[in-house]
């Protein structure tokens, strides 16, 4: 009896002390991602004319006019800066709603989506963030940063097989070297 007792503890700590690990290594790689965007805002933030696509001349003239009488920011770049800001911030309710918006302007952008499913994540609202992790996928399967996430996500929750399947497809998808790593050490240390 008191043998399986010190096995459980010991169980206990270990299962604290990996998840404890898992969310250091996914937290320093999204403050530097963080750092990333506000030194090269043009290499990892969607481009203007991305935003731009399907806005009409009637659209800018609304927001161009509603610009003067409300304080908030229409600017959907200006919004994404400040909702990473306060990501970092640890601001996450606030993130929540400047990424909610951003959706207004692209529902299907997937970055969007990966930033709003992790925020959600971190809120302790993660079924949610699962489904919106599950559309950005859905919206590009190409994308390798929503495949860590996704898979960071299910790993926090005890979805192993699902943490496993997401980790192993953003290690084999896309170009970042960094995001691919940050996979495998997420696998590695899996159940």
């Amino acid at each position: 009896m008191i043998r399986d007792a010190k096995f459980w503890i010991s169980m206990t700590v270990f299962q604290i002390t990996f998840g404890l690990v898992v969310f250091a290594i996914t937290r320093d790689y999204y403050i530097h991602q963080a750092d990333k965007v506000n030194a090269r805002p043009s290499m990892t933030q969607p481009s203007v004319s991305m935003w731009l696509d399907g806005i009409t001349e009637t659209d800018i003239a609304r927001l161009s006019s509603s610009a003067l009488t409300q304080p908030a920011v229409q600017d959907p770049v200006e919004i994404s800066r400040q909702a990473d800001e306060f990501f970092v911030a640890r601001q996450y309710d606030r993130a929540a709603e400047l990424y909610e918006r951003l959706l207004a302007f692209g529902p299907d952008n997937a970055e969007v989506l990966n930033n709003l499913g992790l925020t959600l994540h971190y809120l302790g609202r993660s079924s949610e963030a699962l489904r919106r992790l599950d559309d950005g996928v859905a919206a590009d399967p190409a994308n390798q940063r929503i495949w860590l996430t996704l898979g960071f996500v299910n790993s926090q929750l005890g979805n192993t097989e699902q943490a496993r399947t997401a980790l192993t497809t953003a290690t084999q998808i896309g170009s970042d070297e960094s995001i691919r790593q940050a996979a495998r050490e997420m696998l590695e240390n899996l159940p």
